[in-house]
This record gives C-alpha cells, sequence and structure tokens, in this order.
C-alpha cells in the first residue's frame, strides 16, 4: 500500500431513507412514521455533521417503488425536505438527485440554487437520467427515451442550468435555443456563498463518464472491484483533462454498503438476519431489475449462461443501470459463482455498489486500500440500517479514519465545494 498520497478522503452518507436492506423498518429505533418525520430527519443531518461528513444524499423518487425489491419505495422531494435539515445544521453538504429526463431546466435551476442559497452554500446536484417506465407514464410520457436521446438531453440540460446559474450572478439574460429546450430569460435568485451547487454525476455510461469529466466536480459511482475502481477512476480523471479541467477537480465517490459489528461474526450476524427479515424474493427481483433480465428464469444452481452475460454488458440493453450491470459482470466473471452462489455472495458483498461486511477497523483498512491505490477520493456510505449504522460510523470509523490522518479532525470550510477542496489540500 503506497502512502504517496496526500489530502483526505471525501465521505458522503447515502441516506436510503432507512437504510439499504428492506427489513430497515423493522428497527426498534423506528417508528412506521419515521420516513417523513421531522426529527428522524433532523437527527440524519445532526449526526453526520457531528461526524464532520462532507454531505448527505438523497434520491428523489418520480415514482412509487417496487416493493418486493425496493428497500425504500416512498420518498420525500429531496430539496425540499434538504431544505428542513438545513436549518437544524450549519456545515454538511446536502445533495439531492434529481433527473433531466423529467425535470425543466428553469424550475430546477431555480429549486436547486435557492437550496444552496438558503443552506449558506452547502447545496450539491447529483445529475441522473431516468430509465424507469412507470416514472415517464407520471409525466404524461408513453415511454423513457432512448438512452443516447437521454444523454444528450441531458448535457444540453446541464449546460442549460450552469448558464442560469451565471445569469443569477451576472443579472444577464439566458438565450438558449438548443435541440431539447428553448429558453430566454434569467434566475432571480440570488447567487449562493458558494456561487451555485456543487454537480455531482451518477452513471457509468460512456456519455455518462464524458459527461461527468466535462462538467462534474464528483461522480456518485458503481464499483464492485478495486480493480475496475482504479480503471474507470483513471478515465474519468483523463475526460476531465481532455476538457481543459485539472483531473484534481472531479472527485469519485463511490457507493459502499455496510453491515458492521464489534467482530466480523457479529457483523455477518446482522447482514443474515436483516435479510433473511426481508421479502425471499428480495434479492432475485433487484438483481433483475439491476441487470434487465427476469433472474427467476434461470436454474439457481447453474451458472450464468453466457448470453445473460453478454446482455448485462450490451449498452445497447435497455434493462438496468449500465454502471451497475458493468459492475455486476465484472464480479460474475472474476469469481464464476452458480447464480444461488452470487446471490448468497450479495450479502456481504454487495450487488452495483460494493458491500462491506465487518469491523469498523476492518473498513478503514479497506477506506485507506482504496485510496492510497488511487481507485477512489472517497466513499458514499450507505448503511443497512440508516438510524444506528451512522451512530457507528460517527463514533467508531470517523475516529479511526482521523488516527490515521485520512479525515479532518474539524471542518475548516463551510461550503460543500469548499469542502471537496479541502480534501486535496
Amino acid at each position: 500500500m503506497s502512502d504517496v498520497r496526500t489530502g483526505h478522503v471525501i465521505l458522503g452518507v447515502n441516506v436510503l431513507v432507512l437504510g439499504y436492506l428492506p427489513a430497515a423498518w423493522q428497527s426498534d429505533l423506528l417508528h412506521k412514521g419515521s420516513f417523513v418525520d421531522a426529527d428522524y430527519w433532523n437527527t440524519i443531518g445532526r449526526v453526520a455533521e457531528r461526524a464532520t461528513l462532507d454531505a448527505v444524499f438523497l434520491a428523489d423518487a418520480p415514482a412509487l417503488g417496487n416493493p418486493s425489491y425496493d428497500a425504500n419505495a416512498g420518498r420525500l422531494e429531496p430539496t425540499v425536505n434538504w431544505s428542513h435539515v438545513a436549518a437544524a445544521t450549519e456545515r454538511v453538504g446536502l445533495i439531492a438527485t434529481a433527473s433531466t429526463t423529467l425535470n425543466d431546466p428553469f424550475d430546477l435551476a431555480q429549486r436547486l440554487l435557492s437550496l444552496d442559497y438558503l443552506s449558506g452554500g452547502r447545496a450539491g446536484w447529483n445529475i441522473v437520467t431516468t430509465r424507469d417506465a412507470s416514472a415517464a407514464r407520471n409525466f404524461g410520457l408513453p415511454e423513457i427515451p432512448a438512452r443516447d436521446d437521454r444523454y444528450d438531453r441531458a448535457a444540453e440540460f446541464v449546460d442549460l442550468v450552469l448558464a442560469l446559474w451565471e445569469s443569477a450572478r451576472t443579472g444577464e439574460e439566458v438565450r438558449h435555443h438548443g435541440e431539447f429546450f428553448d429558453l430566454e430569460g434569467r434566475l432571480r435568485v440570488p447567487p449562493s456563498k458558494q456561487g451555485h451547487p456543487v454537480l455531482l454525476q451518477a452513471g457509468g455510461s460512456p456519455k455518462g463518464r464524458a459527461l461527468a469529466g466535462r462538467r462534474a466536480e464528483g461522480v456518485f459511482a458503481a464499483e464492485l472491484t478495486k480493480e475496475g475502481a482504479i480503471t474507470h477512476y483513471r478515465e474519468v480523471k483523463r475526460y476531465a483533462a481532455d476538457a481543459g479541467r485539472s483531473p484534481d477537480s472531479v472527485k469519485i465517490l463511490p457507493g459502499l454498503l455496510l453491515s458492521l459489528g464489534s467482530t466480523e461474526e457479529e457483523a455477518r450476524r446482522r447482514s443474515d438476519e436483516l435479510h433473511d427479515l426481508g421479502p425471499a424474493s428480495y434479492s432475485v427481483q433487484w438483481l433483475s431489475q439491476a441487470i434487465g433480465y427476469d433472474v427467476s428464469r434461470l436454474d439457481l444452481d447453474a451458472k450464468f449462461p453466457e448470453e445473460v452475460l453478454a446482455a448485462i454488458v450490451d449498452p445497447a440493453s435497455s434493462g438496468g443501470s449500465i454502471g451497475f450491470r458493468q459492475s455486476i459482470y465484472e464480479q460474475i466473471r472474476r469469481t464464476d459463482p452458480t447464480v444461488r452462489e452470487y446471490l448468497r455472495q450479495t450479502r456481504y458483498t454487495g450487488s452495483g455498489h460494493s458491500g462491506f461486511v465487518g469491523t469498523p477497523e476492518q473498513l478503514v483498512d479497506h477506506i485507506e486500500d482504496w485510496y492510497r491505490s488511487g481507485a477512489v477520493d472517497g466513499f458514499n456510505l450507505q448503511p443497512d440500517v440508516l438510524i444506528d449504522g451512522l451512530e457507528v460510523i460517527a463514533d467508531e470509523v470517523v475516529p479511526l479514519l482521523r488516527k490515521r490522518g485520512l479525515f479532518r479532525h474539524e471542518y475548516t470550510t463551510d461550503t460543500l465545494r469548499g469542502h471537496f477542496r479541502a480534501a486535496s489540500a
């Protein structure tokens, strides 16, 4: 492990409402209305801030999830929710996921800059495209546009939002007549303390990575192996350099699914118990959704057929996220499991996002290894049950990272962009 790298890791928490596993709601620390409880959300923000984390993430939900594989089928709108948490916190960043496929650029630019201004420059936008047909119907569309069209729209959408944020600073009108949008006007929201929200991107397709290199300040990546992460890390940094930017200006932050315990055995037991409390069909249906293939049609005790593996990595395939599919493909190729073995492995290794089951000390070893190896700039941590998993991060994981010189002891900046830049100092 090389110690050449300076600076410190960036740490966020992906707030999957109650936790990333479907059984999270059964925690004794929660009640049936926790997901819409103002105190619950304030607690999440305050604990993250006590840990001096860089940011909390929250995904939008333009369609109800499928409770058979979605751990959090119902969610609050992120910008409204984070505006509430902003009043209970002072430093932690507040990142909202919002789709370029189903939003309007003027409305979203105004909403996000309003959050950024009112929070004192702590807002971020995680840019995604939407692939869910049921979401399209909520917006009066017969179907979701093709992948290439979604990314072409996203590129124009992001450029237009940035122009509108610039208009808030200069007072000059934007005159835009493009392939997807026609707009003449300007924002009347004041610029924020950091100028405008930090841009992050979540997408593993070639066009998604190219967009990240050109515009994003962070990438919410999906990685299952360190080798794959290193390759994708270098790819996005290269896109940034090709766009005339410093490679260090875009931070790579994969998701990391967590089950932690005081011993590895305890952590595995916790993971197993939470998986067993969830729907029996969860793993099969989640994998089906992730790779765009009905896994229930496969022989569970046979290896993955070649035609299924070929479909997983085919960019033209309409199902699932390309980033998730590529990570899953690499993991299957590396371990060559039966379908049943793979589903069992995902309890500990993750599916789409990498998984970690172990002690806080082992987690810190893992974070340091990937960081020192040039695979990541940090992680978006995703506890199995958020309410107590976040406490362990704050009280046990972060102090260990500090002892190794891998994380701040206190905030030195008060904007999200400032946090990101301070990590490189």
